[in-house]
């Protein structure tokens, strides 16, 4: 049996779109539950300045699958101009 994958991604929203990048996590969120092997997809932590996303997923091959998935590539799309800077995803 594999261990659990824990990430942290942290969001930077150009000066302005907190609310757009808020509402296409939540979107996000919603899209992800469903996929297969997530175990929890959720906002954490949030600021005008900040968000912070934390996931888990069953095992390394659930998060590749999500990292190659629709709602993944919906959210980098609704995202590339919002972002002041790249996601940092942490693991752990």
């Amino acid at each position: 049996m594999t261990a659990p994958v824990d990430l942290t991604a942290v969001f930077i929203p150009n000066p302005g779109e907190f609310f757009r990048v808020k509402l296409a996590l939540e979107i996000a969120i919603e899209q992800v539950l469903s996929e297969p092997g997530c175990l929890r997809y959720e906002i954490t932590e949030e600021s005008e300045d900040r968000i912070v996303l934390t996931e888990q997923w069953a095992s390394e091959e659930d998060l590749a699958r999500h990292a190659k998935g629709a709602a993944k590539q919906d959210l980098d799309e609704s995202l590339s101009a919002l972002l002041a800077e790249p996601v940092a995803l942490t693991r752990g």
